[in-house]
């Protein structure tokens, strides 16, 4: 029975009656009380910054083409704004429904969406974060399409009942003028002819409205008489039509793979039916069936033929084709593929008049996953190479890293490797897409994003300013063999796809030393290198760590397999542990266990290695007795030691990638001295499993996923479920101990240490800290040939729940990072390498051994400790949450002091001060709903935090007041004022004899006077928070001042126009009502009043 330890219950007891609490231990030093901590709660506040990234699942587009803003709807409400790089807006619908049609108004700084739960909504582009001015709910009727004319405040509203409606954009109010669908078709028509399709003003005559019903059917309406003057119709369903500039001819797409155009004077037939991508038959007969075209657009050019641009249309034999832009201009056709399924596109045009020559000069192509922009003047539409991050998800992001304050030379060296890597072809002209202007931010400091994808690769992005561009790409994959086809595929993979996928990195910014884990448990260390080299042989090193036990669901093979023997310990030599680094021989026959056999092949032929991050060193696990390597869930590389450790549910391993040798492999129990309170429950090997050493952690379980399951969900504290129960089998059933954290620093690794060495914390998923003590050779040929000395110190501190974070500070609460050595090119000459290798001064060293000089502070996923050291007292202790777990913990500056940033599994994020870990904020922000946010979720330096919100897009946000305040200045604004351009000349002959285009006092007609008001039941305004009540508290700033200013100015203009006629009106009356008592009283004056 397991021994009762009467200091654990009174730790526990402690930690119940205070969550943060000072040691009250007599003796202890108190040299943290003269630690002065300058952050405050006034200085932390939360709020969204930016989201970078392709909009999830778009549905709709729009682009005003005086402004040249670019607007994108999705199937969740959002809405995402585009202009020139840099320029990027998001906002959201409160309903969350999807966004089925944008429409700006043009040049107005206000654009109209409409949405599938039947609501329009105006936003208000003018200010820098837009809100919503008004809106409108339809009850009885579904919203299928809508218009807004140039220059026009009437929106016209189609509905699934065939009806259309007519809102006043200004006001929000539905006007009394209603066209109903049985007055618009034949009367003689037995059937509803479906939903309205399209609406569409005559580009000559604005009082002509073109309708088109799904059926087929499409009529022309007479605003003015209210009555259809042509009504043309098809046997196949309509999908769009468009107008020739000149409003004699329309086209239409239809269902079956057609284009059908129409005269407006003849509605009889149409004067040509075409089937673009149809086989046309020999013997006269109609083509065969074609998909539906989807959408087509009818430009004209004023020198030569028109564009016909459509999608859709493929032969049904195209089976298993990619989707497909077609553009027909004059007698070619040109079919561009897609890579992924068309949602919309526009043809963006020169002029936004209707009724002139449209010049078209781009296509705007809104694919499921990408956003392609072509260019139709030059010969073969080449692409414009895309300005925005929209890459993010070219392969499913696996993790992310975020690093604020990075060296100033980082950026510039990453971008002069990673510009070698573009791709070439693109058009030479200006993105067109070129509106808004950037922020004007205070705070300008390198900022670096890492994302590692599925695909083994891994960018480095430029996050400077609010800002996202792609510095850098770096393939993790091309070290590895890849299988031809399925029946090479080696059946040693612990994943069944994406075997490249990358699970975790470490990354030294000052040295520029890379070390990534990928999920088939292999690690690449990378050095950076501005020269390209040629590797004959990739140095491989091969690492077989055990389990005394394999998983405890995992069936019994029935005592066939043989116990193999223990894996050497601490006391291994690194002769002893190391492995050849070329690829073994294992065995993986059919008839036996599979053993010493990785789970990919590193490549034998030689590796050409561009400028940039270059392959020093592979390390792999190998499958051992049948079992397969588990997942690394941790890892840390050190320039200035030269050392990479990583661990698993085995233990760990530490490598040193200097020498190419395996230093030390311990398991996790081996880790405890014997000594040690926290020692776990001795374990004796069962029949017909391999021991060695200890493997404690789930096998099988996805280790991508290890940071967001925590282990002592179930059991609320770990320490207390295991002292009360002296059964093995009961331990067994808990989820075994695994690696979970690392920290390299200079400190004192046991208690009678007096000067400080190197050392590395390890912690684990069940609470434990452990010190292990490194004891490296000399800088120089020493060091390159003496082995490095590495010995276990026991366990330190136990927490509750895994440890996710550790860090040192110094006595007067200074934060002390792992040493590093200052970046050098290793394919330099050996000049330069030698000026360049210079390892950073470590901390200076202590000599009072009476004096605790380090505080070793401690996060898990329940609590945060902080030690001192080397006496290894614990002085302060905070419970950061009982009912829930954290997912990620990091220890960042902040405000010129330092903190620990916590994320819950319950969406509260906060932070606690150092060393004393007072609570400084706490809000309840973000519910986790997707296994994808606790992945990606990580803090940063001053204030900076991000996370995958969707699987394409990034949401940034601060922590920081200073940011906060600042955020208005910052953000990018999406209106400039611009001048509408100049209506075409309409021509001397036009404007003498008519045929010009026809203008329409749409006021006079849908007005309340002439129209009358419409039912209240059909729909309900809502006043949106973006109007002038709701914007007062929108903006912040000087800045934010100013422009609500300026738009109260606007919105009031109009307004005190009308008061001031009203006024003279009154004045007016009130001078007459005075002149009518004055001639009243003079008349009565002299009367009595029996004489009145």
């Amino acid at each position: 029975m397991k021994k009762f330890n009467i200091r654990k219950v009174l730790d526990g007891l402690t930690a119940a009656s205070s969550s943060s609490s000072a040691n009250a231990q007599p003796g202890t030093p108190r040299e943290n009380d003269v630690v002065q901590e300058t952050l405050q709660s006034e200085h932390f506040q939360l709020c969204k910054t930016v989201r970078h990234g392709f909009p999830y699942q778009p549905s709709s587009m729009a682009f005003d083409p005086v402004q040249k803003i670019l607007a994108i709807g999705t199937q969740a409400g959002a809405l995402r704004l585009f202009g020139r790089a840099g320029v990027e807006c998001y906002c959201q619908h409160e309903s969350n429904a999807a966004v089925i049609q944008l429409q700006f108004l043009i040049n107005e700084g206000a654009l109209v969406s409409a949405l599938a739960d039947d609501s329009i909504h105006l936003w208000n582009l003018r200010q820098k974060i837009p809100a919503i001015l008004h809106s409108l709910k339809f009850n009885r009727e579904r919203i299928t399409y809508c218009h807004l004319p140039f220059q026009s405040k009437w929106l016209y509203i189609g509905t699934e009942r065939g009806n259309i409606h007519i809102v006043n954009v200004e006001s929000f109010t539905l006007s009394g003028y209603v066209i109903m669908w049985n007055k618009a078709i034949e009367l003689s028509t037995k059937t509803h002819p479906g939903p309205v399709v399209h609406i569409s003003d005559n580009p000559m005559d604005e009082g002509k409205l073109l309708i088109g019903f799904e059926s087929g059917i499409v009529v022309l309406w007479d605003l003015k008489s209210k009555k259809a003057d042509y009504r043309y119709s098809y046997d196949e369903a309509i999908h769009s039509v468009a107008w020739h500039h000149e409003g004699k001819q329309f086209v239409c797409s239809h269902s079956d793979g057609t284009l059908t155009t129409w005269n407006v004077r003849t509605p009889a037939k149409p004067v040509q039916i075409i089937t673009p991508h149809g086989k046309q038959p020999k013997d006269g007969k109609k083509p065969e069936p074609c998909k539906p075209i989807l959408k087509v657009e009818y430009k004209t050019t004023r020198a030569g033929d028109p564009f016909m641009v459509l999608s859709g249309g493929l032969s049904y034999d195209t089976v298993g084709r990619r989707a497909c832009l077609t553009v027909m201009h004059g007698k070619s056709t040109a079919v561009l593929e897609m890579d992924y399924p068309i949602v919309d596109f526009l043809t963006l045009c020169e002029t936004p008049y209707p009724n002139d020559f449209q010049e078209p000069y781009a296509v705007v192509v809104l694919l499921e996953k990408d956003l392609v922009v072509i260019d139709l003047g030059q010969i073969g539409y080449p692409i414009f190479e895309s300005p925005y991050p929209l890459t993010i998800h070219e392969s499913p992001v696996t993790c992310c890293e975020y690093f604020a304050d990075c060296p100033a030379e980082l950026i510039p060296a990453l971008y002069s490797v990673g510009c070698w890597q573009k791709r070439q072809g693109y058009s030479k002209k200006e993105w067109p897409i070129s509106g808004g202007n950037w922020g004007q931010g205070t705070l300008s400091y390198p900022e670096i994003i890492i994302t590692g994808h599925a695909d083994g690769s891994i960018k480095f992005w430029d996050a400077s300013a609010l800002m996202l561009q792609v510095l850098y790409k770096l393939k993790t994959a091309k070290v590895f063999e890849r299988a031809r086809g399925k029946e090479e595929k080696p059946n040693t993979d612990i994943v069944d796809e994406d075997p490249f996928a990358i699970q975790t990195l470490s990354w030294c910014p000052e040295s520029r030393m890379l070390c990534v884990a990928g999920v088939s448990a292999h690690v690449i260390v990378y050095r950076f290198s501005k020269q390209e080299i040629t590797t004959e042989v990739v140095q491989l090193l091969e690492v077989r760590m055990q389990c005394e036990f394999s998983d405890v669901d995992s069936p019994d093979p029935g005592g066939e397999q043989t116990p193999t023997l223990p894996t050497p310990g601490a006391s291994s030599s690194p002769q002893e542990s190391e492995l050849p680094t070329q690829p073994s021989t294992g065995s993986n026959s059919s008839d036996g266990p599979r053993d010493n056999i990785p789970c990919l092949q590193v490549r034998s032929s030689p590796l050409k290695q561009s400028p940039g991050y270059q392959v020093e060193l592979v390390i792999q696990l190998v499958w051992v007795s049948g079992e397969p390597p588990q997942q690394i869930t941790s890892l840390a590389i050190n320039s200035s030691y030269g050392l990479v450790v990583f661990g698993n549910s085995n233990g760990l391993a530490v490598v040193d990638y200097l020498q190419k040798t395996l230093l030390f492999h311990m398991g996790t129990s081996e880790l405890y001295s014997p000594s040690d309170p926290f020692q776990r429950q001795p374990r004796s090997p069962r029949k017909a499993k391999p021991s060695g050493a200890m493997c404690d952690s789930n096998d099988g379980s996805n280790a991508s996923e290890d940071r967001c399951r925590s282990p002592t969900s179930d059991a609320k504290d770990n320490s207390f479920t295991r002292s009360r129960s002296s059964s093995v089998t009961s331990i067994d059933r808990e989820s075994r101990e695994a690696i979970s954290s690392f920290y390299y620093c200079e400190s004192f690794s046991r208690k009678t240490d007096s000067l400080v060495s190197p050392c590395l914390l390890v912690g684990t998923t069940h609470g434990s800290v452990m010190m292990v003590a490194l004891n490296l050779p000399p800088a120089g040929d020493q060091r390159l040939q003496q082995p490095v000395g590495i010995a276990s110190c026991g366990t330190l501190v136990k927490l509750k729940g895994g440890i996710l974070t550790m860090s040192l500070l110094d006595a007067t609460g200074t934060l002390l990072p792992p040493s590093f050595e200052q970046w050098y090119d290793p394919n330099a000459s050996d000049e330069e390498k030698e000026k360049g290798r210079k390892r950073r001064p470590a901390s200076p060293p202590s000599s009072q051994e009476s004096q605790d000089t380090h505080f070793a502070i401690l996060c898990s996923e329940k609590q945060a400790k902080v030690v001192a050291l080397p006496s290894q007292t614990r002085i302060y202790k905070h419970s950061i949450t009982e009912t829930s777990f954290v997912l990620r913990a990091d220890v960042v500056q902040m405000a010129g002091a330092n903190c620990i940033a916590c994320f819950c599994a319950n969406g509260h994020i906060m932070t606690l001060s150092l060393p004393s870990l007072r609570p400084l904020l706490d809000v309840n922000y973000l519910p986790l709903t997707d296994m994808r946010i606790a992945r990606t979720f990580c803090f940063s330096n001053l204030g900076q935090a991000l996370y995958l919100t969707s699987p394409t897009e990034i949401q940034r946000i601060t922590y920081s007041q200073e940011t906060c305040d600042n955020l208005q200045e910052m953000l990018s604004e999406l209106f400039t004022p611009v001048e509408t351009p100049e209506a075409p000349n309409r021509g001397f002959f036009k404007g003498l004899f008519g045929g010009g285009a026809q203008s329409l006092d749409r006021e006079d007609l849908f007005g309340e006077t002439s129209a009358g008001k419409a039912s209240r039941s059909l729909a309900q305004h809502i006043p949106g928070p973006g109007n002038m009540e709701g914007m007062k508290g929108a903006a912040s700033g000087v800045v934010g001042d100013l422009a609500r200013a300026r738009i109260a100015l606007d919105e009031r203009g109009q307004k005190l126009g009308e008061l001031e006629e009203r006024t003279a009106a009154m004045m007016a009356s009130a001078e007459s009502f005075s002149k009518h008592a004055h001639d009243m009283m003079l008349k009565y004056k002299d009367k009595k009043w029996y004489q009145l």
